[in-house]
């Protein structure tokens, strides 16, 4: 199987084939990056994403891995969706406002174990930026630095970000279950429910 620097060469060099054999390969973990985040608005960042990485594809020059650069065009795209918001008189302030309250629940997550249920509302009572980089790290197994790379900050706050962002999930969590044993179960094993969510999300027929 060729590698993501393999076909995103053959698709800059002109290789129609190569850059859709990409984009299907990395089209579920961009959707469920936005659909937790902008529920039924997902789609059309979806498509804008992948557009980006299709218009600035000479850019790319492979000093990172190609789903971080997707990732990184779809954090900017995120942050454009929400200050087309400030832009309309509504404060936007991603260290403070959660996706809770800038938008609808996704209808594209479709969870069935209550730990995934309690994890995925609990996700999105948490500042954007700490959601963003909790998903990066549990869902997609992105690293700190990576994280950092994506969002545009030192390392140090990415680190403080996930530290945090763990922190104040546990509290959401707490706020929100019925039982302890529920959210102990959840934190016990957060990798394994969050990859558990992450492959809720498919691509449409």
């Amino acid at each position: 199987m060729a590698s993501d620097v393999e076909l995103f060469d053959a698709w800059r060099a002109g290789v129609r084939t190569a850059g859709e054999a990409l984009f299907e390969r990395h089209y579920e973990a961009v959707a469920r990056f936005f659909l937790n985040k902008v529920g039924d608005e997902g789609p059309d960042l979806i498509q804008r994403t992948f557009l980006a990485c299709v218009e600035g594809k000479q850019r790319f020059r492979g000093d990172s891995e190609f789903r971080s650069y997707l990732f990184s065009i779809a954090y900017k795209m995120l942050c454009k969706h929400y200050d087309a918001r400030r832009r309309e008189g509504e404060n936007v302030d991603y260290m403070e406002v959660s996706a809770a309250e800038l938008g609808p629940s996704p209808t594209g997550l479709m969870a069935v174990a209550d730990e995934q249920k309690l994890l995925l509302a609990a996700l999105r009572q948490l500042p954007l930026d700490l959601q963003v980089v909790l998903e990066l790290h549990y869902w997609e197994s992105l690293t700190a630095e990576e994280a950092a790379a994506i969002t545009g900050v030192p390392l140090g706050t990415a680190k403080t970000r996930i530290r945090r962002g763990r922190q104040l999930l546990r509290e959401r969590m707490e706020a929100m279950a019925g039982s302890q044993v529920l959210v102990e179960s959840t934190l016990n094993n957060l990798q394994q429910w969050a990859q558990g969510v992450g492959a809720l999300v498919r691509r449409p027929a």
